[in-house]
């Protein structure tokens, strides 16, 4: 029996992986970064890689904080997933009540008793987050604020954001209405995924309504860093936030920070977050799904060895610093006995790294391996027990 730890590539994996025997193993698949890689004065953050929705750094992510106007990337959800069901248009309207047009703070300047585009609306919220806009779309849905909130909630919990809690559509401050960022990294990477037309809007920089231009608040929309949404937030309560999302060199990174002092930290430190994410971790595409990673010995079957396949496709994301200390083992209890069932699970691979935890996926038998006949068990045993080898 034995295990190999090599430095690898995606390319170089495959042919050390041949050389990689035997150990039984278990334990919980996962692969994330641990704490501590990187410091923020943020309250709350957390940055992810978005295709595998893995883990890069994080802080406070699970605390309960006050999302203000990052909440309304909630709404927005509400409102495409009706659009992409055809139960709404962009050319269909909402009409403007008199608590919307009176609504504080940010706002689209919208008009009592107009109505409203909801390709306007979007716009409204998105570039210029518009507290109107969102009551304008809260009651033209759900018929009024509250009963919106509670459609926020249950597609929240649909969602798998199990720390939110929204009590309006724009995240007016009050002390009810909370979120996590761990649950707006969430909401973020549904609508990039979801909903590709809409998200193109988040990269707007201006939008002009009632002959009233606003820019978009997003900061990193005006750096040279790949950013293209999402949402900015402030209030005295959160501090300053940011959803945002950027790609570079065909990767995405999504990352949540709240609890910033300022705009210009604000600026600064989602910069810096992306920047070292970008610059610290490499995405590695390892296999294809049903590629074969290896064979094992077979113990008394028609064949000497079955070949081991991985199900899924497998990418990992690691430090680039850490590639040269990866270690990786197939590992299964072996010679695997017969007969053997093609797609049965008989071996797992595992990946670790420095600083990082462990990955485990099982590999299952790529063929069907029936057992040999009384004789040919009995020749392989005599074999066995002069040659202490198994014959083919």
């Amino acid at each position: 029996m034995k295990t190999l730890a090599a430095g690898i590539f995606a390319a170089g994996l495959r042919a050390i992986l041949l050389a990689a025997l035997i150990l039984p193993l278990s334990g919980a698949q996962g692969w994330a970064a641990t704490e501590g890689l990187i410091e923020t004065p943020a309250k709350q953050a957390i940055l992810i890689d978005h295709a595998t929705g893995t883990v890069l750094f994080e802080k406070q992510s699970e605390q309960a904080m006050p999302p203000s106007s990052m909440s309304k990337l909630m709404t927005l959800y509400i409102l495409f997933e009706r659009l992409a069901a055809g139960s709404l248009s962009l050319d269909d309207t909402f009409p403007v009540s008199k608590k919307a047009w009176r609504m504080g703070g940010s706002k689209m300047f919208v008009r009592v008793d107009t109505d409203v585009r909801i390709a306007d609306l979007i716009r409204g919220i998105i570039i210029q987050s518009g507290n109107d806009a969102c009551i304008v779309v809260a009651e033209g849905i759900s018929g009024d604020e509250a009963s919106f909130a509670a459609l926020m909630n249950e597609t929240a919990r649909e969602l798998g954001m199990t720390g939110s809690y929204f009590v309006n559509a724009s995240g007016w401050p009050h002390p009810d209405h909370m979120m996590t960022a761990q649950d707006l990294s969430i909401l973020a990477r549904q609508l990039i995924d979801k909903f590709p037309k809409q998200y193109a809007i988040f990269s707007e920089r201006s939008f002009t309504y009632s002959k009233i231009r606003q820019g978009n608040r997003n900061p990193l929309l005006y750096k040279n860093v790949g950013a293209d949404g999402l949402k900015t937030g402030h209030t005295e309560a959160a501090g300053y936030g940011l959803v945002a999302s950027a790609r570079r060199n065909g990767r995405r990174l999504n990352l949540v920070v709240n609890g910033l002092t300022s705009v210009n930290q604000r600026s600064k430190e989602s910069q810096r977050l992306l920047a070292w994410g970008f610059r610290e971790f490499g995405n590695y595409d390892l296999f294809k799904a049903g590629e074969e990673v290896t064979n094992a010995p077979v113990w008394l079957g028609d064949a000497g060895t079955v070949p081991l396949l991985i199900e899924d496709a497998l990418t990992i994301i690691i430090p680039r610093k850490a590639r040269r200390s990866m270690k990786v083992s197939v590992n299964y209890q072996g010679p695997l006995s017969t007969p053997i069932t093609k797609g049965q699970p008989v071996a797992t691979l595992r990946i670790e790294a420095p600083n990082m935890t462990m990955i485990e996926r099982p590999l299952v038998a790529g063929a069907d391996v029936t057992r040999k006949g009384f004789f040919g068990r009995l020749g392989a045993a005599l074999e066995h027990l002069l040659f202490g080898s198994v014959s083919d």
